[in-house]
């Protein structure tokens, strides 16, 4: 493990996205995701990487 998050990469960030999913924490997973979208070159992966973490704030639905 690094000790300078500034040495992490997209692909860091995209694998701790999916373990926070796998935790049911998706607000976390969204933000992980954006910040491997952020330091990802490619506009179209980036895009993918996006819609793959949507903003849980945007999708949820409330229940009574």
């Amino acid at each position: 493990m690094t000790r300078d998050p500034a040495d992490l990469t997209a692909a860091d960030h995209l694998d701790a996205a999916r373990e926070m999913a796998a935790a049911d924490r998706p607000y976390l997973a969204h933000l992980l995701a954006e910040e491997a979208a952020r330091r990802t070159d490619d506009p179209v992966t980036a895009a993918g990487i996006r819609a793959s973490f949507p903003d849980p704030t945007t999708t949820r639905t409330e229940t009574d």
